[in-house]
């Protein structure tokens, strides 16, 4: 399993995330407004930005589409659009289960 970290143009979040909702294995989205900043074009100082961070869990056959999902529907070809971190998930565990790994991150059969 893979998280996936991304920091979007405010704007832009609905976008990703009606695309991101519209594909055929849909994952859940946790989203976050924040602030914070990274290296200003042509080295001036430094000045915090709205993002909005979505973090989504999927298997590692998804990663692809997902980042995909995120690069289509967020990009404006201005600087600043953001970033995406992939990172390993070595568990997850559903608490109301006990569920472990894959199975607690997707929906069951039966509510």
């Amino acid at each position: 399993m893979k998280e996936i970290k991304a920091f979007v143009r405010p704007h832009q979040a609905d976008h990703v995330i009606d695309a991101l909702e519209s594909s055929p294995d849909s994952p859940g989205v946790t989203v976050s407004d924040v602030r914070g900043f990274g290296h200003p074009k042509g080295g001036g100082p430094a000045r915090l930005t709205e993002r909005t961070k979505l973090e989504i869990v999927v298997p590692d056959d998804q990663v692809e589409d997902v980042l995909s999902a995120i690069i289509e529907h967020a990009r404006t070809g201005r600087f600043g659009d953001g970033k995406i971190f992939v990172s390993d998930v070595a568990d997850a565990v559903r608490i109301r289960t006990g569920e472990r790994g894959a199975a607690a991150v997707r929906f069951p059969e039966e509510a």
